[in-house]
């Protein structure tokens, strides 16, 4: 449930890309980048503001990464999709 929801709004979001090709993809780890890489340190910044940590990817990899395992709340995935909407919406029209 966890998992799903996030990449369902990993391929919804025109910001985000995911990482692992559909039927590889972890229920675990979230692995998924930003389009523009450029906008990484303002999207970890506003991840930040709104309480969310240890989302950096590794470090041979890069974007990020959601590590979403049991005792992790559904309502702390729900946060990191609200920052992630939070941010497309501060984007549009930007890098339409």
């Amino acid at each position: 449930q966890k998992a799903n929801a996030l990449y369902n709004e990993i391929d919804r979001n025109s910001l985000f890309l995911g990482t692992a090709e559909k039927e590889d993809r972890s229920k675990m780890n979230v692995c998924f980048v930003l389009k523009d890489s450029a906008l990484d340190d303002e999207f970890m910044a506003l991840c930040k503001a709104n309480g969310l940590s240890g989302l950096k990817g590794h470090r041979s990899v890069g974007g990020f990464r959601a590590s979403i395992y049991n005792a992790l709340p559904i309502e702390s995935v729900q946060a990191l999709i609200d920052t992630m909407q939070q941010f497309e919406k501060s984007k549009s029209g930007v890098n339409a």
